[in-house]
């Protein structure tokens, strides 16, 4: 039986599983791509995938590293990759070295500092760029990316043996196209990301929106977190085709949530805007 029930939303091909509340827990998954964005509680549905793409320190993103390491260990699969801001990988090795002791058996782990601007590959031709947010110390968001190569233009009239021909003399006959597939920008306070072209154009935007009422603009401001206002007002300016909102908090209901993002979006926006906590549960 799962520890957990997750969220779940299916768009296309893909499969976005979590469950997201502030100060709680935040997990978010997509199995297709190997990824997890955070880890909350580590439940027992993300543990085969093999990436956790974390973006800050705080207990309710991180908590269960150790588990989830330990875990995978446990079941014979190979040491999963985390990726980290730099200053959490003494920490995160601390707590790996704390558990094994505890546990009597070693916790092994990738850990592979990130800063924004870098990227790392997740296999094949899936690549993370990793985005500069707002919130802690380090803290940082992912853009998940898929690099495709394309014929010159000038090229695109050759066959296939003078194709060959020009490789082996060294011409460069392919360039790369980017496309991005997914942006999850974690723990945040306002940042206009639609400067960030790979975010502003990324396929699906899972966001933050974690505070809804008016009395809680300052509660946003001393968090580092985004409010409504704020998010619909970046919406505008966003290219996405699938927006996901996460990290709500707890002093507002569902419902209540609803009505306030109906309300604060324009129709092409809201049309396009889900609550991740509003979906089916598996």
């Amino acid at each position: 039986m799962p520890s957990h029930k997750l969220a779940k939303i299916v768009i296309d091909e893909l499969e976005i599983i979590g469950y997201s509340v502030a100060g709680e827990e935040s997990v978010v998954a997509i199995p297709q791509l190997d990824v997890i964005f955070d880890i909350g509680k580590a439940p027992d549905q993300v543990i085969p995938i093999n990436n956790l793409l974390l973006t800050h320190g705080h207990m309710d993103h991180a908590a269960g590293i150790g588990y989830y390491l330990s875990h995978r260990k446990f079941n014979g699969q190979t040491p999963g990759t985390i990726l980290t801001p730099p200053n959490l990988i003494s920490p995160i090795q601390q707590i790996m070295d704390a558990w094994g002791q505890l546990d009597g058996n070693s916790v092994p782990g990738n850990l592979v500092g990130v800063k924004p601007g870098d990227e790392h590959r997740i296999k094949g031709n899936l690549y993370a760029r990793v985005l500069k947010v707002n919130h802690n110390y380090g803290a940082v968001g992912y853009t998940i990316l898929e690099k495709r190569k394309k014929l010159k233009p000038e090229f695109l009239t050759l066959n296939g043996r003078q194709i060959v021909e020009l490789k082996k003399q060294g011409v460069e006959i392919d360039y790369t196209t980017e496309y991005p597939i997914v942006s999850y920008l974690g723990d945040t306070s306002y940042m206009d990301f639609s400067e960030i072209e790979h975010v502003r154009k990324s396929k699906i935007l899972i966001t933050e929106c974690t505070f809804m009422l008016d009395e809680h603009r300052d509660r946003a401001d001393a968090g580092k977190h985004m409010h409504i206002d704020e998010f619909a007002g970046l919406m505008e300016k966003m290219e996405n085709e699938h927006v996901i909102i996460t990290h709500l908090s707890q002093r507002v209901g569902i419902g209540q949530a609803k009505k306030i993002i109906k309300d604060a979006l324009s129709k092409k926006v809201y049309k396009k805007t889900t609550l991740l906590m509003d979906r089916k549960w598996f």
